[in-house]
């Protein structure tokens, strides 16, 4: 195998793929990259047996065909050095990979590519056509709420479910949701599909979309998800699960509605945040006659009171919330007012944007 190739179009594309690479892995050859030349182009492939990102390079010059497995972090760490004046040759000799640029070489150990692990093929029942940025948008706005390990697996991973001409996110940890809808230009017919995508597969699809413009394809099958987004393939495995119904979380009996303006409730809560219990992050939310009192305070008997004017023309009400919660669900939306459903003290909030739905945040309440 042999093939030459430029930095600028290898040092890109080889850190998008490396980030599906297991830092931690048991099988050696899940730290290596598969390079494959065939029929003038290079494929770089990357797995760790739950999420695979591979990559299409076209070659130049001559080029003989093969595949080896290679070291992912010290392949990419090597070109990432060369200085980019010259192209990058790569040779295979007697079992080992020949790195040379200008006055550079360097030989790095293989394994065979016949012990690299492949995704099983797959029949991709559900397939889409999406503005990569929407699509990108849709999964930002919710992934912050996904649990973290987890015993109920199924949190740990992003619901995406697909009906009829919408596709909608949802993540949850149990104490707080985040529901993002987008309108689709085609339709995928009227059975809800439903897939749960890992927190890996989550974070390596936005950083492949975050690099994207214009439109990916979007697949689904009964275990696996896959963004087409030329020349880079994403694939992940799904979780298997029943993900809870998320329309029973949201607030049913929220008549006490407060509005304003989302950069002066953001900076108020995080002044606020400065006394919380580091632990629990509580705060207080008194609320009457258009006005916001938020208190907070932590073990070493330190206070903190912000106050501000809100439109809320309710019955007095106090509240308790995580603040790193609530900042979250603002963080998430991209407008100038937010809308708080409220309930009674024992009833989670509902926070939107003020005029629209696309975005529905859940917080639980907490008790100070």
């Amino acid at each position: 195998m042999q093939f030459t190739v430029t930095k600028d179009d290898l040092v890109a594309p080889l850190q998008l793929v490396s980030g599906a690479v297991e830092k931690r892995q048991t099988l050696p050859v899940l730290a290596n990259l598969l390079l494959r030349v065939d029929n003038g182009k290079l494929m770089i492939t990357a797995t760790d047996l739950e999420v695979e990102m591979s990559v299409e390079i076209s070659l130049e010059g001559e080029y003989f065909e093969g595949d080896i497995t290679v070291p992912a972090r010290k392949f990419l760490d090597i070109c990432k050095s060369l200085s980019g004046e010259h192209p990058i040759r790569v040779v295979l000799e007697e079992g080992r990979i020949k790195i040379s640029s200008g006055r550079s070489r360097f030989s790095l150990s293989t394994i065979s590519a016949q012990e690299f692990p492949n995704i099983e093929e797959t029949v991709f029942t559900l397939g889409l056509t999406i503005d990569s940025q929407e699509l990108k948008s849709l999964i930002d706005k919710t992934q912050f709420a996904m649990a973290h390990q987890d015993v109920r697996y199924y949190l740990n991973g992003m619901l995406l479910e697909f009906n009829d001409s919408e596709l909608t996110s949802v993540a949850t940890d149990g104490h707080r949701l985040a529901l993002s809808r987008v309108k689709l230009t085609d339709s995928v017919g009227d059975e809800i599909t439903q897939a749960i995508v890992p927190r890996k597969g989550v974070i390596e699809a936005v950083k492949l979309l975050s690099t994207a413009v214009g439109d990916c394809r979007l697949e689904i099958s009964n275990n696996h998800i896959r963004v087409v987004l030329s020349p880079f393939v994403f694939t992940s495995k799904l979780i298997d699960g029943r993900f809870p119904d998320y329309n029973k979380v949201l607030p049913k009996n929220a008549q006490r509605v407060l509005v304003t303006d989302k950069s002066k409730i953001r900076e108020a809560f995080s002044r606020a945040a400065i006394l919380c219990n580091e632990k629990f992050r509580g705060v207080r939310l008194n609320i009457d006659d258009n006005k916001l009192i938020i208190h907070a305070n932590n073990p070493e008997q330190e206070e903190a009171e912000v106050e501000l004017d809100v439109d809320y023309q309710h019955e007095a009400l106090e509240i308790g919330f995580n603040v790193s919660y609530l900042m979250d669900a603002l963080n998430a939306i991209h407008s100038e007012n937010v809308r708080f459903n409220l309930g009674d003290s024992n009833s989670s909030v509902l926070i939107e944007n003020s005029e629209s739905s696309d975005s529905l945040y859940v917080v639980m309440p907490m008790r100070l």
